[in-house]
């Protein structure tokens, strides 16, 4: 470097000893002539020329830890059923995968690209927080709904804002349909997971037609009322219910790939997807998510925290389809990384779809708790 700066240096006395200004310029190509600028008030002649400046060498990715890998592997070979791992080191540029190109139900996890949409709107200055809007009969949606108990007197009225935590930090599935409905529906939200290119992420018909449709019903609106829903799919013929079980499995009309899912949060925390505001406003609120005590949140090492966001499909028998986590683990100083854990077709007990999550986190911040942690969960679809 010292050498070269005597060159430039040189060149430099050399031009100026010929009346020659030189520049160094970091755009224009070695030896290219720009404009000449205007003559001083001297009169004497002055021209420029560019010497090229040296460009900084490509940041070059670490390596991802073999040792983290070999563990994910083992995870996802080990485990009965169909399930993906990925990680993707947000500062580091790594990534850690296994069965992550798979098309997984994502169930609630979908909650995120709503939410992802909206606060684009807001970004675009269509949308408003503290925007008023009404919750109805309705509205109402089935299976987890929090909000539907303060419909009262036949309307719920709140925010934009007020929705949206309810929607990610309880994962209310009226409160996030009607969120839906607000950003212009399924159609807006995949436009906005193609206008961003995240990938293998499917965005599907909304909490009413995908679990009906998944369970072998037709939608009607009195399946929103108690526990109708649950009445009219225990009248089905098995073999009805196993037909859509099995399509829906098989052909996830919501499906994700972890890999997917883990870029996604990876490049909304460097701030790609939103702005600044909106994307911190987002972080804290799946910071706030009370959905998944034995997941994610029960695997990070003490001194991590973690946003995130749950998902949980129905259950067919043993079977279940869907059940996951996904979110941004950050550590202690200050190190980022997303991670999706997703199941997506087993007959493995809640008990151990929980293990698989939380030894997944565990993994990645080196945490080995005295026990597995384990806990009863609403285990609804859309928690």
């Amino acid at each position: 470097m010292k050498a070269r700066l005597l060159s430039f240096a040189g060149v430099a006395a050399l031009l100026a000893a010929c009346g020659i200004q030189a520049i160094p310029s970091a755009s224009a190509p070695a030896g290219q002539y720009v404009q000449p600028a205007p003559p001083p008030p001297s009169g004497a002649p002055s021209y420029v020329i560019n010497i090229p400046v040296p460009a900084p060498l490509p940041r070059v990715a670490a390596a991802a830890p073999r040792m983290l890998q070999e563990q994910v592997d083992a995870l996802v070979r080990s485990f009965g059923g169909k399930a993906g791992v990925a990680i993707r080191a947000v500062d580091e540029g790594w990534t850690v995968e296994a069965g992550g190109r798979q098309l997984m139900p994502q169930q609630s996890v979908s909650k995120l690209w709503v939410a992802l949409t909206l606060l684009d709107q807001r970004d675009a200055g269509r949308i408003r927080l503290d925007d008023p809007i009404t919750i109805t009969p309705s509205d109402l949606t089935l299976f987890h709904q929090p909000v539907a108990y303060l419909v009262k007197g036949g309307v719920f009225n709140t925010t934009v804002g007020n929705l949206m935590n309810r929607a990610l930090t309880q994962s209310d599935n009226t409160a996030n349909d009607r969120l839906l409905r607000l950003v212009g529906g399924p159609r807006a939200v995949n436009d906005f997971i193609d206008r961003k290119q995240l990938g293998d992420i499917r965005f599907g018909p909304g909490e009413r037609l995908l679990q009906s449709g998944t369970a072998g019903l037709t939608w009607r609106q009195s399946m929103s009322v108690g526990n109708t829903f649950a009445i009219e799919r225990s009248k089905l013929d098995p073999a009805v219910r196993q037909r859509a079980f099995e399509r829906y499995v098989a052909d996830p009309v919501d499906g994700a790939a972890p890999l997917a899912i883990a870029d996604a949060l990876a490049r909304l925390s460097r701030g790609e997807l939103l702005s600044e505001t909106s994307t911190r406003l987002l972080l804290d609120t799946m910071a706030a998510s009370r959905t998944g005590r034995a997941r994610l949140r029960a695997g990070i090492a003490p001194g991590w925290e973690v946003a995130h966001k749950t998902g949980t499909g129905q259950e067919l028998g043993r079977r279940n389809a869907g059940f996951n986590d996904v979110g941004l683990v950050t550590a202690p100083d200050g190190r980022r990384y997303a991670i999706a854990v997703m199941i997506g077709d087993t007959v493995r007990p809640m008990r151990e779809r929980q293990q698989l999550i939380q030894s997944a986190a565990s993994a990645l911040t080196g945490y080995r708790p005295a026990q597995t942690v384990a806990a009863s969960e609403d285990g609804e679809p859309g928690s």
